[in-house]
């Protein structure tokens, strides 16, 4: 199902969203006050439809999400209007330009359901997702520093200072690098042009793991420079946007001779990427988590953690450069799940409202968990597993990193899922995880095993026991090992068994399923993204009286000795 967008600001920037979301296919729609901006857009695209006002815009019920190109202040303010609207919404940088406006946007997104997602533009960027895998594997070593030049003479903005303006994106990168919130930053900075307003700011961040980072940017200097330098005990890494070859290695080391250190250089090694545009890559993902109402890489968690980041060194920034702590203990307000007291949830990890988290389960740092999800006894949610909303996992599962399940899936007790499907012990795999994906709808038997790599699709059924090695078809029945499709599986989990027509139905519902093509079924009253009728959400009867309509399990004779 196609989803419309709605690009609200036409300026600068918002003119590259509208011209990628038009090439994507999805634009809707253009919001802008300018008399002037709606005229030039008319002449570009004679087909788009300008709005002056923004509550047309809300009550439009053909547009499914807003992009916020506004100027900062008023991040908070209209995305939640829109979010209260009902619509998904994708934010320019940063998030707010306060912590708490920030944690409600993040509560409020998860309580209506939608998709909030900031933009972090080079969180997309090839380079930086190769960069980000090298650290992982280990090929950098261990991480001693990282430094970032945004630079620029160009459009002085008055109504925030540079460190809001051009900060978030290092930020935002920098955290995802070293895979931790740094423990206390500080900040210098001078305003030359307009009181209080500063045009540099130098921002220094410490880590736990004793790393450190620099983030100097400036919209008062000659020339344009982009660069981000990773110093690690191994390797140094360089990403220059500006440049052709965008990403660079230096093995350079350092030999101590006589109890001196002594550097020994080494030609840089260009690092080959994809030729993929960021912002593209950056608009697409958006309008992939719409369609799949999968958590954004950016989401309302990952843009509160720059935000925190912003707001420490902003009241650095006032206090002369001091330092600030930053903690980050969970505020009252976002503890809006339920976990028992045996349970461990580390801090970092993403868990929404009404989730209930029982007896000696671990949730992992950046481990993402939707809203009413039920996680049974003895679960490990790794860091990196992405998890849905209404999703239930039985007691004795382990849900590993590379593993996303999407809504309303149910993990059997005792199933099996696994991320390297040659494991050794002597051989570190941790950057090779298979990603596997469960898609909505679909249950796992108890004790199944799922074998890395496959796709289990939407509303298909694995038998308890069945050892699951290749991809499944949505709505199929799944049963031995190697498992093999015995039949097909309605939404409400009944055995369908086709008419002299070839249409199957539900016994409980009576909704109506067949073949669209071979080995593809789909029901022929629901759309496939629809949620359940609100009666149907209940089942009234019990499964003996519909067993005789259903031939779920099948008899084995077993001839013995």
């Amino acid at each position: 199902m196609k989803r419309n967008v709605t690009v609200v600001g036409a300026g600068y920037w918002g003119a590259n969203l509208i011209r990628t979301f038009h090439d994507l296919g999805f634009l809707h729609s253009v919001c802008d006050t300018r008399d002037s901006a709606r005229s030039a857009l008319r002449e570009k695209f004679p087909e788009l439809q300008c709005y002056a006002d923004y509550s047309q815009v809300l009550s439009n019920p053909e547009i499914d999400a807003v992009v916020l190109s506004t100027p900062a202040v008023t991040h908070f303010r209209m995305a939640c209007r829109a979010l209260e609207a009902g619509k998904d919404v994708f934010v320019e940088k940063p998030l707010a330009i306060d912590v708490r406006e920030g944690e409600q946007l993040g509560l409020l997104a998860e309580s209506r359901g939608r998709v909030l997602m900031v933009g972090h533009i080079l969180r997309y960027h090839p380079a930086i997702l190769e960069l980000k895998r090298l650290i992982e594997s280990g090929e950098l070593g261990r991480i001693h520093y990282v430094y970032s030049n945004r630079l620029n003479i160009g459009k002085i903005r008055t109504e925030e200072n540079i460190l809001w303006s051009f900060a978030p994106h290092d930020i935002s990168v920098i955290l995802a690098l070293l895979d931790e919130m740094p423990t206390r930053v500080a900040c210098q900075g001078n305003a030359y042009l307009n009181r209080d307003v500063y045009d540099v700011t130098m921002s220094e961040l410490e880590f736990a793991s004793e790393a450190r980072a620099h983030i100097f940017v400036s919209w008062l200097h000659p020339f344009k420079e982009q660069r981000l330098v990773v110093v690690g005990s191994q390797k140094m890494a360089v990403f220059e946007d500006t440049a052709q070859q965008k990403l660079l290695l230096y093995p350079h080391k350092v030999e101590w001779k006589n109890r001196i250190p002594t550097a020994v250089r080494s030609q840089a090694e260009v690092v080959p990427i994809d030729s993929v545009e960021p912002l593209r890559a950056e608009c697409a993902h958006f309008i992939e988590c719409l369609k799949t109402r999968r958590t954004p890489v950016t989401d309302a968690v990952e843009g509160l953690k720059v935000l925190k980041v912003l707001d420490g060194c902003q009241r650095s920034l006032k206090q002369g450069g001091q330092p600030v702590s930053l903690s980050e203990s969970p505020t009252p307000a976002t503890r809006h799940f339920f976990a028992h007291e045996s349970a461990y949830v580390d801090e970092g990890a993403s868990i929404g409202p009404g989730t209930k988290i029982w007896h000696f389960s671990h949730v992992m740092k950046d481990a993402k968990i939707g809203a009413r999800c039920v996680v049974g006894q003895n679960v490990n949610v790794d860091g990196g597993a992405v998890i849905g909303n209404n999703v239930k996992i039985q007691n004795n599962v382990s849900i590993y990193t590379g593993v996303e399940i999407e809504d309303d899936v149910f993990l059997g007790p005792s199933c099996v899922l696994t991320n390297v499907k040659n494991p050794r012990s002597q051989v570190v795999r941790h950057s090779l995880y298979e990603r596997t994906l469960f898609r909505r709808g679909c249950s796992i038997g108890a004790n199944a095993t799922i074998v890395c790599g496959v796709t289990i699709g939407q509303y298909a059924f694995v038998a308890a026991g069945a050892v699951v090695t290749k991809d499944v078809p949505d709505y199929a029945l799944m049963m031995g090992n190697p498992a093999r499709q015995e039949g097909w599986m309605s939404r409400h989990g009944h055995r369908l068994v086709p008419d002299e027509s070839g249409i199957m139905r539900c016994p409980e519902t009576g909704f109506r399923y067949g073949e669209t093509s071979p080995g593809v079924l789909r029901c022929l009253d629901l759309d496939e993204e629809s949620s359940l009728p609100q009666e149907l959400t209940v089942g009234t009867k019990p499964y003996a009286e519909l067993k005789a309509k259903e031939p779920l399990f099948l008899a084995v004779s077993v001839d013995k000795e």
